[in-house]
């Protein structure tokens, strides 16, 4: 980002204050020409300000002498993110730092992108949360390389959208620009369910599991096969690995080729075992099954793959896929189980599955969640072939 290296960051002093609130007023008027009616009223004030300075947490972005942004920074818990719904937390017990109150002043470019480097400098792991509507701000978050996790609630009941980041130190800056720059953008043309969002979920997974460069790179690249079809999508996501010559710049031979076999391995309908720890991981790091995010998946799958499917037709084909792969006796098979073979590792996915079997299992409950989901689902894809 060109901007970020001419922005100095200090903490705000009371001299900044009628800045810093002019900031606030300037970012709430965005919110609101944007729709976001709902975010900001009559926040933050100026006692919040005042108590964010008194915690040392209050920072302000200067360009030059002139103040173009500000930002809260909290470590330790945030009170509003223990209950989070229709998702969960990568990590619920690491240590974080909480992203708050980030505004600037108007024509300045690059302002959140220093402050997320700031914080990303200063914590290993970040959260942060923001307004459905607030469409700028989701686009930074997502841009900064946050992972969506599900929803969380104000004091006030409302909802907000939850974000979490992890720095990963066993992974070399130049490795993560070109996964960044040139690996992880190929998703975007993939279907809903397989978009960046979906890549870095199973590679914050995956890492957290079993932390290494090489798991970084087989998690990021474990679905770009989907370019060629999807029946064959693991086979091809193995062979550009292969063919990947830029990999040659951080791995051996042998390295790339156990990347690859990761990469075929981790398809849940595979009939074998993943060859290696680093298969397992990246297989579980997928089988991210969360209850109504599986839900979510298969709609989205439906309704673009199979756009002339009437609603009934939709229900019965996210049946068909449910039972087939998550039910009991379903193809899905969890490769951690705490033995050798799994590097005494065990599955984060084995009580959301039970939630998920439970779910399938009791058909009122599931169908009251498709037709949620299927209406708020539709329009973006009747959208899309408009």
């Amino acid at each position: 980002m060109p901007h970020m290296n001419r922005y100095q960051i200090r903490p705000t002093t009371v001299l900044d204050v009628d800045a810093v609130m002019a900031m606030y007023d300037h970012s709430r008027a965005l919110m609101r020409a944007e729709g976001n009616s709902t975010q900001w009223v009559g926040y933050p004030t100026r006692e919040q300000l005042q108590a964010d300075m008194r915690g040392r947490s209050s920072f302000l972005v200067l360009d030059g002498h002139r103040p173009v942004g500000t930002f809260a920074l909290v470590a330790g818990a945030e009170p509003t993110y223990g209950r989070i719904d229709h998702g969960r937390w990568l990590d619920p017990s690491s240590p974080y730092a909480t992203l708050h109150r980030m505004a600037k002043v108007d024509g300045a470019h690059g302002v959140a992108a220093a402050m997320f480097d700031f914080a990303k400098r200063r914590h290993r792991h970040l959260r942060i949360d923001t307004h459905e509507s607030n469409r700028t701000m989701r686009h930074l978050v997502a841009a900064a390389g946050f992972v969506h996790c599900g929803t969380v609630y104000m004091a006030d009941g409302t909802e907000r959208l939850a974000y979490e980041w992890w720095r990963w130190d066993e992974v070399g800056a130049d490795l993560q620009e070109w996964v960044e720059s040139e690996v992880l953008p190929r998703y975007e043309a993939f279907d809903a369910a397989h978009r960046t969002d979906h890549a870095r979920r199973v590679v914050a997974r995956a890492m957290l599991l079993l932390p290494s460069a090489a798991t970084y790179v087989a998690a990021a690249m474990h679905d770009l096969g989907l370019a060629e079809g999807r029946e064959e999508h693991h086979r091809a996501s193995g062979r550009i690995v292969r063919q990947c010559r830029e990999l040659r710049r951080w791995f051996s031979e042998s390295d790339v080729e156990l990347i690859a076999q990761a990469a075929e391995d981790h398809r849940a309908s595979a009939t074998g075992e993943p060859r290696s720890l680093l298969g397992r991981v990246v297989a579980e790091a997928d089988r991210d099954v969360e209850p109504e995010r599986i839900v979510r998946r298969t709609v989205e799958y439906g309704l673009t793959h199979y756009p002339t499917l009437d609603r009934e037709g939709h229900w019965q084909r996210t049946l068909e896929h449910l039972h087939e792969k998550y039910a009991e006796g379903g193809y899905i098979r969890l490769w951690l189980d705490g033995t050798a073979a799994s590097g005494g590792l065990t599955s984060p996915n084995a009580a959301p599955l039970a939630e998920l079997r439970a779910l399938i299992a009791d058909r009122d409950r599931l169908r009251t969640l498709f037709d949620t989901l299927f209406d708020a689902l539709r329009p973006s894809a009747l959208n899309l072939k408009l």
